[in-house]
């Protein structure tokens, strides 16, 4: 069983979120515990490679596994995520 953690910048975007999409992140966050046996786990690529994302909706989720620690760094829009 993984250890999911929320960076800061992860905390804030989970704030901003409606109540419905909210309930949502919760499953998933959830589901990761479960890590590698996760579906709908995507692995990124190019200046993000080493990081995987999670969709429902238009929102997704973005991580990174350390381990068997699994930090979520980022949650938002999908025009949004990639960014960095």
């Amino acid at each position: 069983m993984a250890i999911v953690t929320m960076m800061p910048e992860a905390l804030r975007d989970f704030d901003k979120l409606p109540k419905t999409i909210k309930e949502r992140f919760r499953n998933l966050r959830e589901r990761l515990q479960e890590w590698p046996s996760v579906s709908g786990a995507k692995p990124l690529s190019g200046k993000l490679a080493g990081h995987y994302r999670l969709r429902t909706g238009d929102y997704r989720l973005r991580l990174h596994v350390e381990g068997e620690t699994i930090i979520i760094d980022k949650i938002g829009l999908r025009k949004d995520i990639y960014d960095d």
